[in-house]
């Protein structure tokens, strides 16, 4: 199994910022972001993590996510994987939350209700489901650069729990999380670290 899964959230975009649902739109970082993922890149190049040598590096191909793992040092050694993209929002793309309640219904909650027009929820949970074996199957770290709900679910899945868990966990933009183990139980370690933003 797996020593840990180090989780980096993309950093901070323009429809991150105003609270819009970004899903496949392909938004680039804003100059916060550029910083913080510079940011992050310096504290994981530091002890206790030493640039992580022998971690196997993948990311989300979407612009916000390999911008924020090439400023963050891991580029060259990343690989692109279409399961670390972000939530397909269907027809929410682009909207607040407080737009989609406008058609969905007050009480919409994206891990019980899912999207219109969009990626089911059992098919964001199989994604995540992926990227937890493959993360399992190999004896070494790894790391993983993408999006905010696709990292929640794959927290939940991590765990062994449903969607609707991911509720329940937030993630900043340019945060690093920590999954690994407690006596052979899957385990935070970590969870929405902020730290290296001061």
């Amino acid at each position: 199994m797996a020593a840990r899964i180090l989780l980096v959230r993309h950093g901070e975009t323009e429809w991150s910022l105003s609270g819009q649902h970004t899903g496949r739109t392909d938004k680039p970082l804003l100059e916060e972001g550029r910083r913080a993922a510079k940011l992050l890149g310096e504290r994981l190049h530091r002890a206790p993590w030493h640039g992580l040598p022998d971690a196997e590096v993948r990311t989300s191909p979407l612009v916000r996510a390999r911008e924020t793992c090439d400023l963050a040092g891991f580029g060259e050694r990343a690989a692109d994987w279409d399961a670390l993209r972000e939530w397909d929002y269907g027809a929410y793309e682009g909207l607040t939350s407080e737009q989609i309640a406008e058609r969905a219904g007050p009480g919409w909650l994206i891990w019980r209700d899912g999207v219109e027009d969009g990626e089911r929820i059992a098919a964001v949970a199989a994604r995540a489901g992926r990227v937890v074996e493959w993360a399992r199957s190999a004896d070494r770290d790894v790391l993983v650069f993408a999006h905010g709900h696709v990292l929640r679910m794959l927290g939940a899945r991590w765990l062994g729990y449903d969607a609707d868990f991911a509720a329940r966990v937030q993630l900043d933009p340019a945060s690093l999380s920590i999954l690994g183990w407690s006596h052979g139980t899957p385990a935070i370690e970590r969870w929405n670290d902020t730290g290296h933003l001061g």
